[in-house]
């Protein structure tokens, strides 16, 4: 059964490009969302098997977001997405229980890498 992910990114175009690599890649993408309080209510109601999760991002940051996830599930996978330069934030995001990171703009195969990586 193919693997289920959420992706959440508050650009819709961001969101676009990876829901394509996954698709291809023979992943099923169960559901978007555009800030971090919309990726929360996603996880509860699709149980994803891995989330991929921008750290910036309007109403509730990645990073909130990703705490409150783990709340719900501590076994939860998630991947922060991050621009260059944001090397702190990823930091943070590692301790708060994120499973890798891919960098923006992101290339195919790492980000199948990560993921595969992330859900072994």
């Amino acid at each position: 059964m193919a693997k289920r992910i959420l992706i959440v990114d508050d650009a819709a175009f961001m969101r676009m490009m990876i829901k394509d690599i996954l698709s291809k890649n023979g992943f099923d993408v169960v559901g978007e969302a555009a800030d971090g309080a919309q990726a929360v209510e996603k996880y509860k109601e699709h149980q994803p098997d891995l989330v991929t999760m921008d750290i910036t991002m309007p109403e509730m940051d990645g990073i909130t977001a990703l705490k409150e996830i783990k709340k719900l599930n501590p076994n939860a996978k998630v991947i922060m997405c991050s621009a260059m330069g944001q090397q702190a934030m990823v930091i943070d995001a590692i301790q708060a229980g994120a499973k890798d990171f891919i960098v923006k703009p992101f290339q195919a195969d790492r980000v199948i890498e990560a993921i595969q990586k992330s859900l072994s």
